[in-house]
């Protein structure tokens, strides 16, 4: 099925900060073995593939006074000490008070609050490559976005939403990770754009988050994708969460709205094969120039019929019910 909309088309400038470097031979595409993924953006631009790209989409966001106002252009932060006395308690009661700390946030003004929480075994191919970490526990927290703002994409008054609900993560995982730090334990947190140590995707997908849409992120059965991730890694000895599957897969086979709206027609109908995994992937040579020009989009998960309010846990209710009949 052709699409009802013209392809849109990179602008000179753009494509030559590009260069010849092929983000999608980055990222491991049709590579058939598995590795840990290379870091291709939101880092120190000089050490970066892309690093012009992103040095262009910086400025434009600091020339911008609405935007340049929730940058966070000078992040520092520094833990809290680990207390000398770990405290022992079963894993099941470590994932109870921490849900419970992390949802209900650390004060009267809900600081540090978030709306989902998982947590997973870490795994040495999320990792970057050159990156590691001894702590073996990643707590992934979920932050819900304004889907009205959202849904104003690529306008920048939906990226001051993104970027609300990003700062919102990383001051929850900081917050959280403190919190975790004062029982004894080792813990870092970080949030987006910026890229951590790990891949916070496939964490949250094993971690019962959601699933992953077609569009290359992640679908929660409450909030679509209309939601950002910030993490936690730990050596604190916190019980996991399991997968969650209700049907994406099957939807997303089905359906062409991301496929369509997406104006550099990054979204492809079928999986691909990614460092060694066959998957939902967007094409990033296709995504980045329009990325770069747009205040970083956002229009496909915008449009994602599983992020209108209210619409996921009815989906969901629809496709587990097709997965348990097709299962009798």
């Amino acid at each position: 099925m052709e699409r009802k909309t013209p392809v849109w088309d990179a602008p000179p400038d753009v494509v030559e900060l590009m260069g010849d470097v092929s983000g999608n031979e980055l990222n491991g595409w049709g590579e058939s073995g598995e590795r840990q993924p290379t870091l291709v953006m939101w880092a120190n631009p000089s050490k970066l593939a892309h690093g012009r790209v992103q040095e262009r989409m910086t400025r434009e966001f600091l020339d911008h006074p609405e935007l340049s106002g929730v940058l966070r252009t000078d992040d520092r932060h520094e833990p809290e000490p680990i207390a000398p006395t770990a405290l022992q308690i079963n894993p099941e009661r470590w994932l109870h008070d921490l849900t419970e700390r992390a949802i209900g946030g650390s004060g009267e003004n809900g600081e540090g609050q978030v709306e989902l929480v998982g947590v997973a075994r870490v795994r040495p191919e999320w990792f970057f490559e050159g990156r590691s970490s001894p702590l073996s526990t990643i707590v992934i927290l979920g932050v819900v976005m304004d889907h009205a703002e959202l849904n104003t994409a690529p306008e920048h008054t939906s990226a001051i939403e993104v970027h609300k609900q990003y700062n919102r993560g990383t001051a929850a995982a900081r917050l959280l990770a403190d919190w975790i730090r004062a029982r004894g334990y080792d813990a870092i947190g970080h949030g987006g754009p910026g890229a951590g140590p790990i891949q916070m995707v496939p964490a949250a997908i094993a971690a019962g988050l959601g699933e992953l849409g077609k569009h290359g992120s992640l679908i929660n059965r409450d909030y679509g994708s209309s939601f950002r991730l910030a993490a936690v890694l730990t050596d604190a000895p916190i019980a996991e969460t399991s997968p969650d599957s209700f049907g994406v897969d099957d939807f997303c086979y089905g359906c062409r709205v991301c496929t369509d709206a997406c104006p550099p027609d990054a979204i492809a109908p079928d999986k691909r094969l990614v460092r060694g995994a066959t998957k939902w992937a967007v094409d990033f040579d296709r995504c980045l120039p329009y990325f770069a020009v747009s205040y970083g989009c956002g229009i496909c998960i915008a449009v994602c019929p599983w992020s209108k309010p209210d619409a996921a846990p009815r989906l969901a209710e629809i496709m587990t019910r097709r997965l348990a009949e097709r299962a009798d």
